[in-house]
């Protein structure tokens, strides 16, 4: 049964009991509860920011990966497989494409506005992110699920046999909150490692920190090298425009790719001598290869890609502008929390994962899923995590509230040592994006140079675990930073246990593809991390 408003008053602690708790509130938070919903649970969803307007997809258009029935669906997987660099699992893709397929004819029936194709049929093909979430929240809010919005969870509870609930800060009340629960779904995005892109300021993998926590290992935190075009600047990262771009340096001497042309098209393998071009000085753009008819296609489908330039002002189609990359970290990466059941369930009794908190390999192996694919996988890994924890929900029955239960949050919550002042979140977050987003450290990778990172963060680390702390809603701030020094050491571990290059991993000491290493790589552990290579790790992904 919802709780109503009044319910939540007051200025004490909060603690509440459900059966199935979803901490996060992006596409796949909102369809995980939905589908645990349907399968009778009582659902309380918990969202650091409010419930439709947070998250990647809240400000963006997204496509869907979409595959509608017939007899070229295997086809159109099988082509998609071949450029994952063989790390994909086509039963897993298959799956994927068959559930958003279903569960976006449920949005159409549930009255989502999709519009009609120049055929008058429903197309369903793209979402427009403000409305979609907007529906969601309101299909979540009447389906009687509690919506905790601005309650970020800082960590996990767990009774030596499984998760028990959660905790965090209510940001409004300036309060704690507690909810013990039968099962929990971790929603909570990918990690940007604070970097200015569109709707990732809260993307700082908190979900990640929690379930390393309780013992769940991770997977493909190596693949963090994703970075996208944006105007100097501006933290809109939407590349689809640099596909008509020409690129220049600042006193407009075109820059030549490696056949000796003029570099064009900002999209695919050109992105590598782009990369390469502005690690030696700055790099200019003119969207100079999109016809009249184009140009104007490209205001009206992507309008927000042109807002950056409408300030300056400048023609993005006549007139040079500085371009950058963006670093995408596990966002549009490919890591995130090991799937080890077909219902999106961890390595952890009653904790279960979706959306971009998870691993996307059995989706999109070593590429991104950014875009249609990861939004794809958003709607099914949401549903399927949502039935699974409903189930185990079921199982467990009332043993969560009779069982004693203890609080797992360590780094940036209860340091070991004396709490230093001089250590401060902002002091964390920046030693960490020195190492994982340059360039010329994480597109264009090296063991040397990766040895390097790993050891200053390994120092960070220690920093962070006996000294990082912070009172009130400072909590949060330190809880952040510390989930983001232990994403860079993750993925600084894998990078270094992947010796080979594959898709979004690029090593100029070993750069070609290892038949050797066509598995995952997993990751477990906070303090002492434990990487594993073995090709038996890959087997458990997909049941």
């Amino acid at each position: 049964m919802s709780l109503k408003r009044n319910d939540l008053a007051g200025s004490g602690p909060l603690h509440l009991q459900t059966d199935v708790l979803i901490i996060g509130g992006g596409p796949a938070g909102a369809w995980a509860a939905l589908s645990a919903a349907q399968n009778g649970a009582r659902v309380i969803l918990a969202d650091k920011g409010y419930l439709g307007t947070s998250g990647a997809t809240a400000p963006s258009n997204t496509g869907t990966w979409l595959v509608p029935p017939g007899e070229n669906r295997a086809q159109i997987i099988e082509r998609r497989w071949q450029r994952t660099s063989n790390l994909a699992d086509q039963r897993w893709m298959l799956r994927t494409v068959d559930q958003a397929y279903e569960n976006l004819l449920k949005l159409a029936e549930w009255g989502y506005p999709f519009p009609d194709d120049e055929d008058g049929k429903l197309y369903i093909a793209n979402l427009r992110g403000p409305d979609y979430m907007a529906f969601m929240r309101r299909r979540v809010l009447k389906a009687g699920i509690t919506v905790l919005d601005h309650h970020p969870a800082l960590e996990l509870y767990f009774d030596g046999e499984a998760v028990t609930g959660a905790a965090g800060i209510d940001r409004q009340r300036d309060r704690d909150w507690r909810v013990d629960a039968g099962a929990i779904v971790l929603a909570t995005g990918g990690c940007a490692f604070h970097e200015r892109i569109l709707g990732a300021a809260a993307l700082t993998g908190d979900g990640h920190l929690m379930a390393a926590e309780a013992g769940a290992s991770l997977s493909g935190m190596e693949f963090t090298g994703k970075y996208t075009l944006a105007p100097y600047g501006s933290s809109l990262n939407k590349g689809l425009p640099f596909r008509w771009a020409s690129f220049y340096r600042e006193d407009g001497t075109p820059i030549l790719d490696s056949d000796g042309n003029h570099l064009q098209n900002g999209i695919g393998e050109r992105e590598k001598e782009i990369a390469r071009a502005m690690i030696e000085a700055p790099v200019y753009a003119v969207l100079d290869q999109a016809e009249p008819a184009l140009q104007d296609w490209l205001r009206r489908g992507q309008p927000n890609c042109f807002v950056p330039y409408d300030r300056t002002p400048v023609d993005p189609f006549s007139q040079m502008f500085r371009v950058t990359f963006r670093a995408e970290g596990t966002v549009r990466g490919t890591g995130g929390i090991r799937i080890a059941t077909s219902d999106c369930g961890t390595d952890v009794q009653g904790l279960y994962v979706a959306g971009d908190a998870a691993s996307r390999e059995p989706l999109a192996g070593a590429t991104s899923g950014g875009g249609g694919p990861n939004s794809s996988w958003a709607i099914a890994s949401g549903w399927w995590s949502g039935q699974g924890a409903a189930s185990h929900a079921k199982r467990r029955g009332d043993k969560a509230f009779r069982s004693n239960s203890s609080p797992l949050g360590q780094a940036g919550l209860r340091p070991g040592g004396t709490v230093k002042d001089t250590l401060t979140a902002k002091d964390v977050i920046d030693s960490v994006r020195a190492e994982v987003t340059p360039l010329e450290k994480n597109y264009f990778r090296e063991g040397s140079r990766l040895q390097t990172s790993q050891d200053k963060l390994d120092t960070l680390w220690s920093d962070v675990r006996n000294h990082l702390s912070g009172a009130g809603l400072d909590r949060l701030k330190a809880r952040e930073a510390a989930a983001i020094a232990a994403h860079g050491r993750w993925s600084l571990a894998s990078a270094l246990a992947r010796k080979e290059s594959r898709g979004m991993h690029r090593r100029s000491d070993f750069k070609g593809n290892d038949p050797a290493f066509a598995h995952s790589i997993t990751v477990r552990g906070v303090n002492d991390i434990v990487v594993s290579s073995a090709p038996e790790a890959r087997q458990e992904i997909a049941s």
